[in-house]
C-alpha cells in the first residue's frame, strides 16, 4: 500500500513550481527545457515521474551541485522502415477487378462522371423536412389566457403541486422576479449572477414565460445547458413544477433525442444544438437559396435565449456566444440572458470593454456579500457608541444579524477600530470570547498601529490580555502542529492520489458525531469510486445496508441507479453518495449536509503538439471547489471537508481552463466554415473569449482536409458541407455516408450513437463480476468476427434488440453486463439519427435495403475504418514481461491497449513484416500512462481505399537521395517532401517502378505504413480510390439520383473486394479461451440470433482458420451444401437476405462484372438500387426489380451501353500513363510510374495522364 512506502520528499510548493514549469514547456514551441542545477535527487525523481506521464524524455547529467535534468518532447515520427507487409488480392478479387477495368477503364468518361448530375440540387433541398422545435407556438390571446387559467386551476386542485409551489417560493431568486422581468423587458443582454441553488436555472425561464403570457403574447424561450443530463433533468423539473408532461409547454432537445415541438414555449437544449441551428443559418444564407429559410424563421421566432452554467466554458458555448454577439444588432427582438457566478461576470465584463451592446447585470445576494455604504455607516456609528458611550447593544445587534467575517473584522473608517478591539479595550470578556470563536482576526491594527492585545494592555484589561495571549499562542502552536502533521502525512502519501483510508476514517467520524444528513464524496473517476466503495463494504460499520445506503454516481452508472441519489433513505439509514464532478452542477441532492472534497477531478485535455488526448486526475479550480462546497447544507447548515492543504488551495487556478483550449475542435472548425465559408478558421476563432491554440486549429483543419471536408486552401467542399449537416462528428458523418454507399447502415448507426453517447457495457463492482463481464464482451464481439471493441458494441445492441422482442431483455442485460437504460437511449438516438438522414434525403423512407451488407465482416470492418481513420496503429510484440499489447501510432509513439479492451492480451508471432493493423477511437493519457481503450483489428485493403494518401516506390528503394540518383527533392510548402522523377534521366527509375504488372513495388500509406505489392494491383487500387471518392461525393450531393454506370460498377467491385479480402491477414489470438462457435452451441440463450434450418444451426467463422485471400462465405443458404455455412443475422434480417441469395451453377464461363457472382454473402446494393441474384445457367435475374430509391440501372441489362462495350484497342489501364493495349501483353507497354495517390493531388488535366509524383518522408 502507498502508506508503507515513503513518498518522495518534495514539498507542495516545490511540486507546484516544477509542474508549472513542465506545463509551460509543453505548451511552448521549444523542444528542450533544462531545469536549474541544484535540484535534489527527490525533486529530479519527481520530474522523471511526471515526464513519463507526459510522454516526454528526461535525462539527468552533471555531478554534485551541478547535476541538472533536461526534458525533451517526443515529436518526431518513427523513421525506421520495417519489413514490408504483403498486400495481394485473392483470385476472386482479381477476376472482379479485371472485368471492371475491361468495361470501365480510366479515361475521359471518369471526368464526365464527376460532373454528371451537377445541374441542380434545388429540388432536393426543397424536399428537406423542417424542424419546428425552435418556432414560436401558434397561440392567440384567448388560447394563452386558457393556459394561464389551467395553471391556476392545477395549483388550486392539486395538493402536490401546491407543495411544490410553496417550496420554490422559498428560493432566494423569487424576491427578484419583478426585477428580472422588468430588466429583460427593457434590455437586450442581461447577466444574472447568483449562488448555487438560488433557483436561476429553473425559475428565470418561468419568470419570463409567465410575464409574456401575462401580456397575452406567445414566446419561444431557448435555454442552453452544457450537459445532456442537465437539459433533460431541468426540463423534467420545470414541467413537474407546472403540472404537465415534458414535451408540452416545456420540452428539451439534445443531440439525437428530442421531446419538444412548436407547441413548446420553453425548450432546454445543449449548447451544441443551438450552435448548430445558428450555423445552419449561415450555411443557408451562403447558398442564397430561397427554399432554405427554416433557420431564419427560427431566429425570427426565438424571443429569448438563456445561456446557463456559462462558467463551465464548454467549446460550443464559447463559439455560440461569439456568433450571438455578432447577430444581436440584426435581431433587435431577441433577448439574451446569461447566468453567471459573480466572479465570472467580472472576468467577462473585463474582456468585453469594447462591446457597445447594452448590458445589465442583476446580482443576487451572496453568502458573504460586500458591505454597502449604508452598512459601513451603521457599523461606524455602532463602534463609536460602544467606544465612547459604552453602548454595546447596537454593535451586538449588527454582529448577530449580519454575522459575516466582513462584519466581524470591520475597521472603523476613521480610527480603524474593530469590534474585537472595542470589546478588548472595554473589558467585555464574553464578547471577546464570542468573536474569537467566530475566528475574528486579532492581528489587525488600528490607524495608530495598535492591535486588540496592545489595546487591552494599554487599558489594563488583564483578563482580556491573558485570553488574547493564550489564543495567539494556541493559534501559532496549532498552526505548527498542523504543519508538522501535514509534512509527516505527505512523506508517506502522495496527495495526488486518493487516500481511501482517510476517507473511510473521516466518514466514520462524521457518522459517529452526527446521525442525520446525507454525505457526498467527490472523487475523480470510476476507479476511485469503486475502490472507495469496496473499502467501505469491507468495513463492518458500513456493510449494514439497513444503516447505510452507498450509491455510486457516475455517467456509466445506469440512469435508474442514478435516480436513487434523489430519494431520501428510510429513517435510521444514512445515504453516502460517491460521485464524480457531475454532482457539482448537473444535479442537486437536497438532503446533503456533509461534503468531502478530495480536490481531484478527471479532466479531458488535448495536447496539440503530440495529438494526444489526456484523461487524467487533476486538481480542481477554486471555482470548482466553491461549487462543491455549495452542495453542502441545502436543507440545514452544512460542513465541507477539503482533503487538501491551505497551501494547495492557494495554488489552485481560479477557473477551469475553457474546453475550447483543451479539446480537439474538428467539429467546431467545420461549423465555422458552414457559418462563413469564406473565412479563415483561425481568424474567426480569435473572436472567442479564449481562442484555442494555433496548433490545435491546424490539427483540426488538417483532419478535415484528410477526409475531404476542406480543400488545401481551406475552402469548404461540397462533401464538407454535407458532413456538417448531420448532428455528429465529421468523421462519424463520413462513416455514415460510406455505410450508405456500401449498404451497411444499421451497424454504422449503432456505432455513431454509441461514440456520441457511451458504450453500453456496465462496470461491475466485484472482481469476479468484472472477469465475467470481460468474457461476455469477448463473446459478443466474436459474433461479428472478434478482435474489436466496436464490434462488441454493435453485437450487443443487435442481441439486446432481439432479446427485447422475445421478452428476454432483463436476462440478456444481466448475463452480458449491458446497461438497459443505455440500450434504450441508443435505440432512441438511432431512430433520431435515421430520421435526420432521411430528412436530408441521404436515405429513403424505407431503409430495409440500406443494410443488406450489415453482416458482411469485410464490409463491416471497412465501415469502421471509414469512421475511425486517421486513428490507425500497428501492433507490436509486447515487451519482455509486458502484460499488455503495444501499439505503434503514426507519430512513432508506443501506446498500451487499455486493460478493458478486448484486444488487451492479443498476441501474435513477432514477424515484423506481418504486424496487424488496428483502428482506434483515441489515445488517452491517464495516470498509468498512454492507452487506447477501444480498437479494431483491420485488414490493409480498406485502409488503402480510405486513407488520405498513398505513395509508390520500388520495392528495393531505401529512400536515400544518393549522388547520381534520378530523384530530387522538391519543396512544395507542405509538411512532406516530394520526390519528382527526373524525366531527362531516360526513365530508368520509371522502368524500375513499373516495368511490368507483376513488378514488386512498395506502397507507403500516410508516409509511415509500408506494404509490398504488385504494380498492377496498386494501379487498380488507385483507380478504385478515385472512383470511391467520386461516388461518395455524388451520392451525398445527389442522394436521389442514380450513380452513373461506371461508378455503380466500381462501388460494386469494391464491395466484392472487401468481402473477399476485407479480412485478409486477420487471425484470432492464440490465447483465445474458447471459440465463439462452441460458446454459442453451449448456450441456447442466443440461438434465436442464428438464421437457418435445424440442420444449419452453426456459424462458420470467416477466419477460424487463418488463411489469406479466401472467400468468406457468410450468406444464408436454405439448402445446405458443402462448404456453405449460415450467417449471424439480426432477427429482422431474415426476409431481406432471402431475396439476395447466392448460389453457384455447376459450370462457369467468363462473366462480366454485371454477371460475375460476388463473394458469397455480398448483397451489393451499393452499385445501384437493384438486388441481384445469380442462378443456374449464368443468367442474372433481378428478383425484386429496381427500388424506388435506386442509384443506377440494373446491372444485368442485356444490351450494352457505350460504357459497357468492350474497350477499344489502346485503352489505358488504371494508374499507368500511356496505358496498355488490350490485345498486347501489359509488360510491353507499362514502363511509366504510378503517381502518388494523395487525394490532395488531382488529375493534371493534360490528356488525362496521371501526375508522376511520389510522396516520401525526408530523412533527418
Amino acid at each position: 500500500m502507498a502508506r508503507k512506502k515513503k513518498h518522495t520528499k518534495v514539498d507542495e510548493p516545490t511540486k507546484n513550481r516544477l509542474l508549472d514549469a513542465l506545463e509551460r514547456f509543453n505548451a511552448s514551441t521549444d523542444e528542450v527545457y533544462t531545469f536549474e542545477a541544484g535540484l535534489s535527487s527527490f525533486e529530479r525523481a519527481f520530474v522523471h515521474e511526471q515526464c513519463r506521464r507526459w510522454s516526454m524524455k528526461s535525462k539527468s547529467k552533471g555531478k554534485g551541485e551541478h547535476r541538472c535534468i533536461s526534458v525533451s518532447k517526443i515529436r518526431k515520427k518513427n523513421t525506421d522502415v520495417p519489413s514490408l507487409s504483403s498486400l495481394t488480392f485473392s483470385e476472386g478479387t482479381k477476376e472482379v477487378l479485371s472485368d471492371l477495368f475491361v468495361h470501365y477503364p480510366p479515361g475521359d468518361e471518369v471526368e464526365d462522371l464527376e460532373l454528371s448530375g451537377k445541374s441542380s440540387n434545388k429540388n432536393e433541398s426543397a424536399q428537406r423536412k423542417r424542424d419546428n422545435t425552435f418556432r414560436k407556438p401558434l397561440m392567440n390571446k384567448e388560447e394563452i389566457a386558457k393556459k394561464v387559467e389551467s395553471l391556476a386551476s392545477k395549483l388550486k386542485n392539486n395538493a402536490n403541486l401546491r407543495k411544490i409551489f410553496e417550496d420554490k417560493s422559498k428560493l432566494p431568486i423569487m424576491s427578484y422576479k419583478d426585477v428580472i422581468t422588468s430588466t429583460v423587458e427593457s434590455h437586450q443582454v442581461i447577466l444574472i449572477s447568483g449562488e448555487t441553488g438560488c433557483g436561476k436555472t429553473t425559475q428565470v425561464p418561468q419568470f419570463i414565460l409567465d410575464h409574456m403570457w401575462g401580456k397575452g403574447e406567445a414566446c419561444k424561450i431557448v435555454c442552453t445547458q452544457p450537459r445532456r443530463i442537465s437539459a433533460t433533468s431541468v426540463a423534467e423539473r420545470v414541467s413537474q413544477e407546472r403540472g404537465e408532461n415534458v414535451g408540452d409547454d416545456i420540452g428539451y432537445k439534445i443531440r439525437l433525442e428530442s421531446k419538444a415541438g412548436r407547441q413548446s414555449s420553453i425548450v432546454f437544449c445543449t449548447n451544441g444544438i443551438l450552435l448548430r441551428m445558428l450555423v445552419s443559418r449561415g450555411a443557408d444564407r451562403s447558398k442564397a437559396d430561397a427554399s432554405n429559410k427554416d433557420t431564419e424563421h427560427n431566429l425570427a421566432d426565438i424571443t429569448h435565449i438563456i445561456v446557463d452554467e456559462i462558467h463551465e466554458r464548454d467549446r460550443y458555448a464559447d463559439l455560440m456566444l461569439a456568433i450571438i454577439r455578432d447577430m444581436l444588432s440584426s435581431h433587435p427582438h431577441l433577448h439574451l440572458v446569461k447566468s453567471f457566478y459573480l466572479e465570472d461576470v467580472l472576468s467577462i465584463l473585463k474582456s468585453a470593454e469594447h462591446n457597445h451592446i447594452d448590458n445589465t447585470v442583476v446580482g443576487l445576494q451572496t453568502e458573504d456579500p460586500d458591505l454597502t455604504e449604508e452598512d459601513k455607516l451603521a457599523l461606524d456609528e455602532a463602534i463609536n457608541l460602544a467606544w465612547s458611550n459604552d453602548e454595546f447593544d447596537r454593535l451586538l445587534e449588527l454582529l448577530s444579524t449580519e454575522g459575516t467575517h466582513k462584519v466581524f473584522d470591520y475597521q472603523h473608517s476613521l480610527t480603524g477600530l474593530t469590534p474585537l478591539m472595542v470589546f478588548a479595550g472595554k473589558g467585555r470578556t464574553a464578547y471577546v470570547c464570542m468573536l474569537l470563536s467566530f475566528a475574528a482576526d486579532c492581528h489587525l491594527r488600528a490607524k495608530d498601529g495598535t492591535t486588540a492585545l496592545e489595546l487591552a494592555e494599554r487599558e489594563n484589561q488583564q483578563e482580556i490580555v491573558e485570553i488574547l495571549k493564550e489564543h495567539i499562542e494556541n493559534s501559532l502552536s496549532n498552526s505548527m502542529k498542523e504543519q508538522l502533521l501535514l509534512d509527516k502525512y505527505l512523506q508517506y502519501f502522495n496527495p495526488e492520489n486518493i487516500d481511501v483510508v482517510l476517507i473511510e476514517q473521516l466518514l466514520k467520524k462524521i457518522c459517529n458525531d452526527s446521525k442525520d444528513g446525507a454525505i457526498l464524496v467527490f472523487l475523480p473517476g470510476w476507479d476511485d469510486i469503486n475502490k472507495t466503495r469496496e473499502r467501505l463494504l469491507m468495513n463492518p460499520h458500513f456493510r449494514d445496508s439497513s444503516r447505510f445506503l452507498i450509491i455510486a454516481l457516475h455517467s456509466m452508472v445506469p440512469s435508474f441507479e442514478q435516480k436513487k441519489v434523489f430519494k431520501r433513505p428510510p429513517h435510521g439509514c444514512r445515504k453516502i453518495v460517491l460521485s464524480t464532478n457531475m454532482a457539482e452542477t448537473a444535479i442537486t441532492i437536497d438532503d446533503v449536509v456533509y461534503v468531502i472534497d478530495t480536490g481531484r477531478m478527471k479532466e479531458k485535455n488535448y495536447d496539440p503538439y503530440s495529438n494526444v488526448s489526456t484523461l487524467q486526475s487533476s486538481w480542481v479550480s477554486k471555482a470548482n471547489a466553491k461549487q462543491r462546497e455549495g452542495r453542502a447544507g441545502r436543507c440545514q447548515p452544512g460542513i465541507c471537508y477539503h482533503l487538501y492543504s491551505r497551501l494547495r488551495e492557494a495554488s489552485l487556478p481560479n477557473f477551469q481552463e475553457p474546453e475550447i483550449k483543451r479539446m480537439p475542435i474538428e467539429e467546431l472548425c467545420l461549423q465555422v466554415k458552414l457559418l462563413d465559408p469564406e473565412c479563415k478558421v483561425e481568424e474567426f476563432l480569435r473572436k472567442t473569449l479564449d481562442p484555442p491554440r494555433a496548433e490545435t486549429i491546424r490539427n483540426a483543419v488538417s483532419v478535415l482536409q484528410d477526409i475531404g471536408a476542406l480543400s488545401l486552401d481551406e475552402k469548404l467542399t461540397d462533401l464538407g458541407e454535407k458532413l456538417g449537416t448531420l448532428p455528429v462528428h465529421p468523421l462519424t458523418s463520413r462513416m455514415l455516408f460510406f455505410a450508405i454507399l456500401m449498404n451497411c447502415l444499421d451497424p454504422a448507426l449503432t456505432l455513431a450513437c454509441a461514440s456520441d453517447y457511451r458504450d453500453p457495457f456496465a462496470l461491475p463492482m466485484l472482481p469476479d463480476e468484472r472477469t465475467r463481464a470481460a468474457a461476455a464482451k469477448f463473446e459478443l464481439a466474436s459474433l461479428y468476427g472478434g478482435l474489436s471493441d466496436q464490434l462488441a458494441v454493435i453485437a450487443a445492441f443487435d442481441c439486446w434488440k432481439a432479446a427485447k422482442e422475445r421478452g428476454q431483455e432483463r436476462d440478456f442485460c444481466s448475463r452480458y453486463f449491458v446497461s438497459s437504460s443505455t440500450m434504450h437511449m441508443l435505440s432512441g438516438m438511432r431512430g433520431q439519427l435515421q430520421k435526420e438522414l432521411s430528412r436530408h434525403g441521404f436515405i429513403p423512407e424505407d431503409v430495409s435495403r440500406c443494410s443488406l451488407n450489415a453482416r458482411n465482416p469485410g464490409i463491416l470492418r471497412a465501415v469502421l475504418v471509414a469512421g475511425l481513420y486517421p486513428m490507425v496503429g500497428r501492433l507490436l510484440p509486447p515487451l519482455k514481461n509486458g502484460k499488455r499489447t503495444l501499439v505503434e501510432t503514426a507519430s512513432g509513439g508506443r501506446v498500451q491497449l487499455h486493460v478493458h479492451s478486448i484486444n488487451t492480451k492479443l498476441s501474435y508471432k513477432a514477424n515484423p513484416g506481418e504486424r496487424p493493423l488496428i483502428v482506434y477511437d483515441e489515445v488517452t493519457r491517464g495516470d498509468g500512462g498512454m492507452n487506447i481503450r477501444n480498437c479494431t483489428v483491420v485488414a490493409p485493403l480498406p485502409l488503402l481505399l480510405l486513407s488520405s494518401e498513398i505513395a509508390v516506390a520500388p520495392a528495393d528503394d531505401d529512400d536515400d537521395n544518393d549522388e547520381g540518383s534520378d530523384v530530387e527533392y522538391i519543396e512544395d510548402g507542405s509538411d512532406e517532401d516530394v520526390m519528382e522523377i527526373d524525366r531527362k534521366s531516360g526513365g530508368q527509375r520509371e522502368e524500375k517502378i513499373m516495368s511490368s504488372p507483376d513488378k514488386s513495388v512498395k506502397v507507403i500509406v500516410d508516409c509511415w505504413l509500408h506494404f509490398g505489392s504488385k504494380a498492377l494491383d496498386v494501379a487498380q487500387v488507385y483507380c478504385l480510390r478515385e472512383r470511391l471518392s467520386t461516388a461518395i461525393l455524388f451520392k451525398v450531393t445527389h442522394p436521389r439520383k442514380d450513380l452513373p454506370p461506371a461508378l455503380g460498377a466500381s462501388v460494386y467491385a469494391i464491395a466484392c473486394a472487401l468481402s473477399y479480402d476485407g479480412l485478409s491477414g486477420i487471425t484470432l489470438p492464440e490465447e483465445s479461451v474458447e471459440s465463439p462457435t462452441s460458446v454459442l452451441e453451449s448456450q441456447a440463450y442466443l440461438q434465436f440470433l442464428i438464421s437457418g434450418n435445424s440442420h444449419d444451426q452453426h456459424i462458420l467463422r470467416p477466419h477460424s482458420k487463418p488463411t489469406r485471400n479466401t472467400s468468406h462465405k457468410l450468406s444464408y443458404s436454405p439448402k445446405p451444401c458443402e462448404g456453405h455455412g449460415t450467417s449471424l443475422m439480426s432477427h429482422n434480417a431474415h426476409q431481406t437476405h432471402q431475396s439476395a441469395l447466392v448460389s453457384h451453377g455447376t459450370h462457369q464461363t467468363h462473366l462480366s462484372p454485371h454477371e460475375r457472382p460476388p463473394p458469397q454473402g455480398t448483397s451489393v446494393l451499393a452499385a445501384n438500387g437493384a438486388v441481384r441474384s445469380y442462378v443456374k445457367g449464368n443468367k442474372a435475374a433481378n428478383l425484386s426489380g429496381p427500388s424506388s430509391h435506386s442509384v443506377g440501372p440494373p446491372l444485368h441489362s442485356a444490351s450494352m451501353t457505350a460504357h459497357q462495350k468492350p474497350p477499344s484497342e489502346g485503352t489505358r489501364l488504371p494508374g499507368i500513363n500511356g496505358g496498355a493495349k488490350v490485345n498486347e501483353p501489359l509488360s510491353q507497354t507499362v514502363g511509366q510510374p504510378v503517381k502518388s495517390t494523395s487525394r490532395k493531388k488531382r488529375r493534371n488535366g493534360a490528356g488525362n495522364k496521371l501526375e508522376v509524383k511520389i510522396l516520401v518522408k525526408r530523412k533527418p
